[in-house]
């Protein structure tokens, strides 16, 4: 059985969305990341997605872990011309698109983006090569909502609408497991 302790980077205090632009996450609650840090495994491998908000938040939690290279394909949703914008601004730009891309996720896709399909696919692939690569291990992935969102969905066999209800906030730790038949939940967004 391989363990997976999903981490959200840091916040990084923008107000838009936050695709793949690559913002800094702050760091300074240094007693919020010693208690992630504690409660993580020892001996868990520590990978996180190439943006280095991802990459400041593993390094902050890493402590004697086994890094293993950054993933590119654990990036956040790419939401193309919405990147930093806020929701009111995409939705008076386009209002119908908005509202399918969050009400009915799966193939609708800003402009110049991708859909949840696109990521959950792109995402689905990086972890499954994760678990091929070190089975049985605990693996520590720290990435972003999206990514996040899109292995609760997967492991609990739900809709990605029925998903996008989880709250995952920064520096929380959401625990699956995958025993090679299925996937197990544990906590979701759990708070150390």
């Amino acid at each position: 059985m391989t363990r997976l302790f999903l981490v959200r980077h840091g916040p990084t205090h923008a107000k838009g969305f936050v695709g793949w632009s690559d913002l800094p996450a702050d760091l300074s609650d240094t007693a919020a990341i010693g208690r992630l840090s504690a409660h993580l495994p020892t001996d868990a491998l520590v990978v996180s997605s190439t943006l280095s908000r991802a990459v400041a938040t593993a390094d902050a939690v890493q402590a004697s872990r086994q890094r293993l290279a950054h993933h590119p394909d654990l990036r956040e949703f790419h939401f193309g011309e919405w990147e930093l914008c806020t929701f009111a601004d995409v939705d008076a730009r386009h209002p119908d698109l908005c509202r399918a891309y969050w009400e009915t996720p799966g193939d609708t896709r800003p402009p110049g983006g991708e859909s949840w399909n696109d990521a959950a696919a792109r995402v689905d692939a990086a972890v499954d090569a994760l678990l091929a690569a070190h089975p049985g291990r605990d693996l520590v992935v720290v990435a972003h909502i999206g990514v996040i969102l899109t292995q609760v969905r997967r492991a609990l066999g739900v809709s990605a609408a029925d998903v996008l209800a989880h709250k995952i906030d920064n520096l929380s730790v959401t625990e699956l497991t995958w025993s090679g038949a299925g996937w197990g939940v544990g906590r979701i967004n759990h708070l150390p």
